[in-house]
């Protein structure tokens, strides 16, 4: 098929949704479609191989970029970007925007609108419910059940088989395979030879980095990474982690998308210390919802996970894939740490399972249940 993607995605940045746009379009291609991305802004200068690197696909992709007017709230790309769309006659329409899907809808094209929280601000619930009303096929991908279920309290979503699919975050697969063992990469990389506990994301607040900084002081013998953030944020949680006496925990800041796996596969244990309230890129709180990729990242990368006992994380990490504590107990942490160091066995057989447990998380077979029977006209068939 023909596919338009939008997105509101700033690109490139490091944030996670201009991520994994770029994830998605790459297994759409994949699966032999054509695939066109309308992005809002001038075309940046980066060259695509440098773009590539830093995403982590090989591309290239189609994209075409439009002005927007930041008063306007980009209602203006919207507009222009969907009539630049029907002039190259799509077959399908995959948005992330609200302002995209509800002008979409009334065209009769099969929509797909990705949903990673419920609409916020004056137009937000009234854009999702136009969307909702499209007289053309459609269909809604939240990223958690727990989404779709406060989104279907909110709203009448359509009941109709395949008109609501979850759709979790997903991992190339292929890139986490044959990952050497964790001395082997810390020696690539230069790391010191020490046991290591990595954190791979945003520093946003809720993301537990007051949690990790108080699990390094705890012990003191290990090696503590941190990858990601913005530079400055980075540097002040250095400081900080400096003055509560944690020497062992560094900050690395950014690391392309594709050299991301190494680095994890450099970690005997992989760390997800969020918090009951975590702030999106875009400010709202996203923690009853959130699926991040780290998620599938660390189950591919086969080592043992610590991670926040949150509900919604509960949809992928479970006690055999998973060591699951109170996102508010440090010493709990620092004991489940210290076992799991002690334990090689143990963990071991964390990384096994979620090893397995990855395998049913690839982009690409995210992006073929997504569109799924939408090339026949359905949902809700013309």
């Amino acid at each position: 098929m023909r596919l338009a993607v939008f997105s509101t995605a700033r690109v490139p940045s490091r944030t996670a949704n201009s991520i994994q746009v770029l994830k998605v379009c790459q297994a759409l291609l994949d699966l032999g479609h054509e695939v066109r991305l309308w992005l809002p802004g001038p075309a940046p200068r980066a060259a695509w191989a440098d773009l590539g690197r830093q995403y982590g696909v090989r591309g290239p992709i189609d994209i075409t970029w439009c002005r927007a007017w930041p008063p306007l709230r980009r209602y203006d790309y919207a507009l222009t970007s969907m009539l630049q769309a029907r002039r190259w006659r799509p077959d399908l329409i995959y948005a992330w925007p609200l302002q995209t899907a509800a002008l979409a809808a009334p065209l009769g094209l099969p929509v797909v609108l990705e949903l990673h929280e419920l609409p916020a601000g004056r137009f937000g619930p009234g854009l999702l419910r136009a969307f909702l009303r499209g007289r053309g096929p459609r269909r809604l991908l939240p990223i958690t059940a727990a989404l779709r279920d406060l989104a279907a309290a909110a709203y009448a979503l359509p009941s109709e088989p395949g008109s609501v699919r979850v759709a979790p975050m997903g991992v190339d697969l292929e890139r986490y395979q044959d990952l050497p063992a964790p001395a082997e990469a810390r020696r690539r990389l230069g790391w010191p030879q020490a046991f290591t506990i990595g954190y791979t994301g945003h520093l946003y607040a809720g993301r537990g980095i007051e949690l990790l900084v108080e699990v390094a002081v705890r012990l003191p013998g290990t090696h503590l990474v941190v990858i990601g953030g913005e530079p400055q944020a980075g540097e002040t949680w250095q400081v900080r982690a400096r003055q509560a006496g944690a020497a062992n925990v560094h900050f690395l800041g950014f690391v392309p998308n594709a050299d991301l796996p190494v680095c994890q596969a450099a970690c005997e244990v992989l760390v997800m210390p969020s918090q009951r309230s975590i702030a999106g890129s875009s400010g709202g709180d996203i923690g009853q919802v959130a699926s991040p990729m780290k998620t599938f990242e660390y189950l591919a990368t086969g080592r043992a996970i610590v991670a926040s006992d949150l509900p919604v994380f509960r949809e992928v990490l479970n006690p055999g894939n998973a060591v699951l504590l109170p996102p508010d107990d440090a010493a709990a942490w620092a004991r489940a740490l210290e076992t799991l160091q002690q334990d090689t066995g143990r963990r071991e057989q964390l990384g096994r399972q979620s090893r397995l447990d990855a395998k049913q998380y690839s982009w690409v077979e995210r992006a073929r249940r997504s569109l799924e029977g939408l090339d026949r006209g359905g949902p809700h068939g013309r």
